[in-house]
């Protein structure tokens, strides 16, 4: 008998139960377990007392879990582990719109708009769905939903009705429902969690919470990079976190991300707590949060030149982008310039063009500019080379008009053919917006001057024949080369 998609998702069933009776956490959030005579599905790593294995049933998703039937785990919570690293990795249709229902888009544009992002019509998209994930789009979002909404009931003071809306629930009665199908608790019962929770505020707008990670995570390249460039205005460093402004479906808003041994200590202060889906998921994408790093590190680990890098530093990130288009246009105002030139620039761009914000902690003032906004603006008023100039209104067009997307649920390859076909777009650039906005693992810059140098730096003679050896994570591979260098972009400032 042959192997449906829905089987070929999860892994064999016996890695599995060997999976649940050693509590191994890798394998947290690529399946769930779920237990028929308690009704209940688990994490893999769930310290609760092992299930015999024939009243054991596996599911690739949360969701599918929760349509089935199935209650999540209190001890666990489930809902909570890291997304699947495939969807990352992934460039097919299936990958695409996890990505965007993530993104919180079934919410903001229902089911049809999923589908339409994606060239498919809403019953192609439902039957690649539940053939493969076990779980309806509507499963998916809904399921995503009563995660959104048990974080607001733990963390906020928001009544309860606010919390439905925000959370994405069309009445008061399907939020309801959903939370005690999901949790077995009633959205009361959640709530009466956060006066036993120290770390809730009680804020709207400043809403606490984890931003949990496969280990071993390695903060040092990943946050390291991201302050080394980060814009003035748009992003800062403060008391050992990273902040920065982000332009949400709702309003803008404003996240500080902090790293942790286990987590990643997360604020968001947020126009409209419609956002906190968006917000989440956007974090978690720029901090790549839900990479494999041993599947990574078993693959890199075994070429001799970067065998000694990543058992010293297991667990690098690519840092990754809030949002592509910006990304984009940021790598292309970095074009032949140094690191502190591009951040002054582009400064100067955002505080030219971007919408201003309040933040409440002061220090951020400004979203970074909108793709039309650069249009308007035009080249003779770019600062700076004249080609550069025209080649980032030309990109920003081309973002503007829809002829390229960089979002959420972008199609990989038309996306490199699109900008590839810019002028003024070369592989340096094509690759760094691969890597960085689309999620291309396997991206690699060859040309890069840093590159380079650390390929000479370790010996290797044929940096072409040695990148072979290092796919499909070629991204990855990119950021133990550039550590080999002695930059800002390797180390964490002391907090302040």
């Amino acid at each position: 008998m042959g192997v449906t998609m829905l089987e070929a998702m999860i892994p064999d069933r016996e890695v599995c139960l060997r999976a649940i009776a050693s509590r191994d956490a890798r394998f947290d959030g690529e399946f769930f377990t779920a237990v028929r005579t308690t009704g209940i599905y688990c994490r893999p790593s769930c310290p609760a007392i092992t299930p015999r294995p024939q009243n054991t049933t596996f599911y690739p998703t949360a969701a599918a879990a929760q349509d089935a039937g199935f209650r999540a785990c209190r001890r666990c919570r489930p809902d909570t582990v890291p997304g699947s690293a495939a969807w990352d990795v992934r460039a097919d249709t299936v990958a695409r719109a996890m990505r965007l229902i993530g993104d919180g888009l079934v919410d903001r544009e229902g089911v049809a708009g999923v589908a339409d992002r994606l060239g498919y019509s809403v019953r192609q998209l439902q039957r690649a769905l539940a053939g493969e994930l076990g779980a309806s789009p509507l499963a998916l979002a809904r399921a995503q939903r009563a995660h959104t909404a048990r974080v607001l009931l733990e963390t906020t003071t928001m009544r309860l009705g606010d919390v439905a809306f925000a959370a994405g629930f069309g009445s008061v009665r399907s939020f309801n429902d959903a939370v005690r199908s999901a949790f077995d608790l009633t959205p009361g019962e959640l709530r009466a969690r956060l006066a036993r929770d120290p770390q809730s505020n009680g804020q709207l707008g400043a809403i606490e919470l984890r931003l949990p990670f496969r280990r071993p995570f390695e903060p040092a390249g990943l946050f390291g990079h991201l302050i080394a460039t980060a814009v003035p205005g748009v992003e800062e460093w403060r008391d050992g976190a990273y902040r920065r402004t982000l332009a949400l479906p709702h309003g803008p808003g404003i996240v500080a991300l902090a790293p942790r041994p286990d987590h990643i200590a997360t604020t968001l202060w947020l126009t409209d707590p419609r956002d906190l889906t968006p917000a989440i998921g956007r974090c978690r994408r720029l901090l790549d949060l839900d990479a494999d790093p041993i599947a990574v590190a078993d693959a890199l680990a075994a070429d001799p030149a970067l065998a000694s890098l990543v058992a010293a530093h297991p667990g690098r990130r690519v840092p990754r982008s809030a949002d592509g288009a910006e990304l984009a246009l940021r790598v292309v105002l970095g074009q032949q310039v140094s690191t502190a030139a591009a951040r002054t620039q582009t400064g100067r761009l955002v505080e030219r063009l971007g919408e201003p914000i309040s933040d409440p902690a002061g220090g951020l003032t400004h979203l970074f500019p909108t793709a039309e906004a650069v249009v308007e603006l035009g080249a003779d008023q770019i600062p700076g080379p004249r080609t550069r100039a025209e080649t980032l209104v030309g990109l920003a067009r081309e973002l503007a008009e829809g002829r390229l997307d960089l979002s959420e649920g972008a199609d990989r390859g038309e996306s490199r053919r699109a900008l590839a076909a810019l002028r003024g777009i070369g592989p340096w650039t094509l690759e760094l917006v691969a890597m960085r906005a689309l999620g291309d693992p396997d991206a690699f810059p060859s040309g890069d001057l840093g590159i380079v140098r650390a390929a000479q730096h370790l010996g290797i003679a044929d940096l072409r024949t040695a990148a072979e050896r290092w796919r499909p994570w070629r991204s990855y591979a990119t950021q133990y080369l550039w550590s080999v260098l002695d930059h800002p972009v390797n180390r964490i400032p002391e907090a302040s």
